[in-house]
């Protein structure tokens, strides 16, 4: 069994990838309350590890044109004296970093041909959905001597939320004549294509039915690049689209200040059930992308899938057959009304 001292922990993936590791750092500190921690992240999701209490240090991988360097890394890492690492989901680049890094303890899963490169091997295939993603993260802790039946009772994400970005969120609200003392509903219709998505007809209609029963403030949602898609779906006089005014940390900010998130699979989801808020999300039957692998991990939270019966599911099969279509907003509302007197009873 390792006893590690000083761990780095590999996650150089999307933010809701980030979000589902970062319950390791606790699992960590529980067992070895000496042990320091570090995050290894891509730039764009190192707020999310930044000022988490169980993690002592987050760096960033260098890169050249957006790529993990080699050499770079090796140099890097070889210098933090890093006695295991856990590689959660590995490439071959930072497989081989570690490797060459000199890491004594290198932990990661045992199905890819680089695999040969850890010492310590997990043989679970994710592909199939068996297990949601943040388990099959805990379970690589096993090598440590950890091994936690976590679930979404008890789960502890421990996500901080910036001073300064809170009060820049603060700020432009209040610029923008936006009263947070109502409850606040986001929706975020964006996924950045990692799942098939609900079309966005359905959520613009469930807009107008929450806007007409519900005295509430609701806000659209999504990063620069969502700009036109976030104003597909606004409604003059009845949502308030804040599309491309946050990055990552105001983002996570601002559903810190909601009651409410509504949104495919897509990585805020991950940050809002987290955070504790109440989160409905909408997921294919495809199970690499499953609400089985991948839905918010969480307690106050309810996923609409395909309201049809299939099987062997894919993107391709999915897309034809128009499966997302088959959810219906009115469900969606019911669902949403649920939620929404629990707040404001």
């Amino acid at each position: 069994m390792i006893e590690p001292k000083n761990i780095l922990i590999v996650r150089t993936d999307r933010v809701g990838d980030v979000v589902l590791t970062l319950p390791l750092a606790g699992l960590i500190k529980k067992r070895y309350p000496e042990c320091r921690i570090t995050f290894l992240v891509k730039g764009y999701t190192r707020s999310l590890a930044a000022g988490h209490p169980y993690i002592d240090d987050v760096i960033m991988p260098e890169e050249s044109e957006g790529k993990m360097s080699l050499f770079g890394n090796i140099k890097k890492i070889g210098k933090l004296n890093f006695d295991t690492a856990i590689v959660v989901n590995p490439t071959l680049i930072s497989t081989l970093v570690l490797f060459f890094s000199g890491i004594s303890n290198r932990i990661g899963t045992g199905y890819r041909w680089y695999s040969i490169f850890f010492n310590h091997k997990l043989f679970e295939h994710r592909k199939y959905g068996e297990h949601h993603e943040l388990e099959y993260n805990v379970n690589l802790l096993k090598f440590l001597g950890i091994e936690e039946d976590v679930n979404p009772s008890n789960v502890k994400f421990d996500l901080q939320t910036d001073k300064a970005s809170r009060e820049r969120v603060k700020i432009i609200l209040k610029v923008k004549g936006i009263d947070i003392k109502k409850p606040v509903i986001v929706v975020h219709p964006g996924s950045g294509g990692s799942a098939v998505d609900l079309p966005l007809d359905k959520l613009k209609e469930l807009i107008n039915l929450i806007s007409c029963n519900m005295k509430a403030e609701i806000f659209i949602t999504g990063s620069k690049e969502e700009i036109e898609l976030c104003s597909e779906i606004h409604i003059a006089g009845k949502t308030r689209n804040l599309a491309g005014l946050f990055n990552l940390s105001e983002l996570t900010s601002l559903i810190g200040y909601s009651d409410i998130f509504i949104a495919n699979s897509t990585g805020p989801l991950h940050i809002a059930a987290a955070l504790g808020k109440y989160v409905i999300g909408f997921y294919p039957k495809i199970a690499a992308c499953s609400k089985e692998r991948w839905g918010p991990y969480t307690d106050k939270g309810y996923v609409f899938t395909p309201n049809l019966k299939c099987s062997n599911c894919t993107r391709e099969q999915c897309e034809r057959l128009k499966c997302m279509s088959s959810i219906k907003a009115d469900e969606i509302f019911a669902k949403v009304e649920e939620y929404y007197n629990l707040i404001v009873k």
